[in-house]
Formats: C-alpha cells, structure tokens, sequence
C-alpha cells in the first residue's frame, strides 16, 4: 500500500476542543516554516502526544526557527541550552546551594524547568549530561540529592543534531533515542518555499510578531481529546503486525520494543485528531511510521534504520 505523506485535510469540527484555535495555531507556524507543512504537522502531533521531538539536520534550515515557532504559538515558557563538551548535568537541572544564614541547602532549578526545553546539538555533550535529560523526559521529574522535583505541564523537548559534523560528538544511545516520540528532518525548501524565503523578511522578524493560538490549558484539553481518540481491534493488529515484523525481519538486528508500540498509536491518535477524527485509520500509522519507528530500530550490515523502516511498511499489508 502507498505511503500517504499527506497534510491533515484539517476542515474544523466543533465537536472537537479547541480544534479551531489549533487550526489557527498551524497555519501560524506554517507561516514561519515555509513549505514544511508535513514537518510542522509531526511537531504538533508530539506536543499533542505528550511525547518529545528529535530534529536531526543540517545547520540553517530551520530546526531553531520551527522550535521557537511552536513556542511562541502554544504560549510554552521557553529555555534554550546550547549543548557542548563541557556542559555538565548540573547546568541543565539546577543544583542545591547551600545558604548559611538559614542553615539549610536551597533548590537553585535549571533551565530544564520549563515547558519547552530547545536541546540544541545535543551529541555535543558527554554522555553523562545528555542522561541528564532522561528522567526527565520519562518521568516528568528530576530528582537530586533523593528529592524528586516535579517539571512543569505540559513539558516539552525539542532537540536538535547534525547528522554529518560528527567531530568531538557522542551519538546518543538507544536508550536515549527511546525517549524521542519522533525523529524528524526538515531537508532544504523546495524552490518556492526557498523563494518565498529569499524575497521575504527574516525569520527573527516574524518569530516576533507572533502571538499565542492555544495556552497550556488547551493543549491538556488537546492531550485528553487525542487519548480519546478510537482506535479499532483492526486497527491495533495492523500496528501489532508491524511490531511482530520488525522483530522478525533478517535485515534487523533489534526490532520495536511495545513502548513504540505504544507511542506509534498515541502520535497516531494525534494525527487524527488534526485531521478531525475521533478515530484511527491505517493511513495515519503510515503517514508516522517511519518518523517514530525508524530511530529505535537497530539494523544489520549494508541497511539504514529509514530504509528498514520503510521495508516494513511495504512488506505488512493492512487486512
């Protein structure tokens, strides 16, 4: 069966929360990222899907812009921290300082207290700094010293990394890129879009005339509708046929594990509600596979984690 690569068709529905605020909010963040509608699209279904996002490109087309656009469309606090060598864990979760006059230790947070964290280049930091980030995005916490501190809600990772400058990096491992609902790549505009962007004002200019579409409080509401969302029993053995295929396929060496089972079907979920169903259809697992499968997927000899991805998705036919 082909791929649908499609836009949502995006028609409102009334009956859905605040599905015409989120209409708005797209076509805003459209406006910024030209011509990447798909891209934007798998950017909102992971905030919507409680889930987080890998953004794996190279410098200057638009990774930066597009997490800052949806920032500032969605109303999210917003801490960006530039990942390096250097950085330790205690930079992005705060440290506890110890204050003499009271006698006491005092909770200084980090800039991981937000609602949206920008991770930018984040192979640039030691593996022990990039673990930092683990908890936290499992978890929606961050513990020190035996404490747990509580991160806001919603909490939202966007990080970024360039898949060919991998001088002085630390490949994130499969542990880590389990945590990523999805991993996406902007690649060049097409030349109208570059077009468009060449004759029109800067991007700085634009981000800052933007103005919030939905606050948190609507993206809850956004997070309780797409949960609600149906997904039929033949549905779910299509989705479980591709997790079964991946585990068996000769060209793979580690298949999907249920948790992305389990995040295919809530990106999926947010997918149709986008496109004002309340229910799953086959198209909308194809149109993500790739994006959420295709990063936790460890292949053979002579084969691409995207490629594979694809192969499955070819090979499972929809009964």
């Amino acid at each position: 069966m082909a791929r649908p690569d499609r836009n949502p068709k995006m028609d409102a529905n009334p009956s859905l929360p605040h599905h015409g605020s989120l209409l708005a909010a797209l076509a805003q963040v459209n406006r910024v990222v030209l011509g990447k509608p798909r891209q934007v699209n798998m950017g909102v279904a992971a905030l919507l899907a409680g889930g987080h996002l890998l953004i794996e490109d190279v410098p200057g087309v638009g990774k930066t812009t597009l997490a800052h656009a949806l920032a500032a469309t969605f109303d999210l606090a917003f801490q960006r921290i530039q990942f390096t060598s250097d950085l330790l864990p205690s930079d992005i979760t705060g440290v506890n300082v110890y204050e003499r006059e009271k006698d006491r230790f005092r909770f200084h947070p980090g800039p991981i207290f937000t609602q949206m964290l920008l991770a930018d280049e984040i192979n640039r930091a030691t593996p022990k700094t990039q673990s930092a980030l683990l908890e936290a995005m499992a978890e929606g916490q961050v513990t020190l010293d035996g404490r747990a501190h509580a991160l806001q809600h919603p909490f939202f990772v966007v990080a970024t990394q360039n898949p060919l400058d991998l001088a002085g990096t630390f490949p994130l491992p499969d542990s880590q890129l389990d945590r990523f609902m999805l991993r996406i790549s902007l690649d060049y505009p097409d030349a109208r879009a570059e077009r468009d962007l060449l004759a029109g004002e800067s991007r700085t200019d634009v981000l800052a005339r933007l103005q919030p579409q939905i606050d948190a409080a609507g993206i809850l509401a956004l997070r309780d509708a797409a949960r609600a969302v149906t997904a039929s029993p033949a549905l779910l053995d299509y989705l479980q046929r591709l997790l079964a295929a991946s585990r068996s396929h000769p060209d793979i060496r580690m298949g999907l594990s249920p948790r992305a089972g389990l995040a295919l079907l809530a990106c999926a979920r947010a997918w149709a509600l986008m496109d004002a169903r309340n229910y799953v259809i086959p198209e909308d697992l194809q149109a993500l596979f790739v994006a959420v499968a295709a990063h936790r997927l460890v292949p053979g000899k002579g084969a691409t984690r995207e490629s594979l991805a694809r192969k499955l998705l070819d090979e499972v036919a929809v009964e």
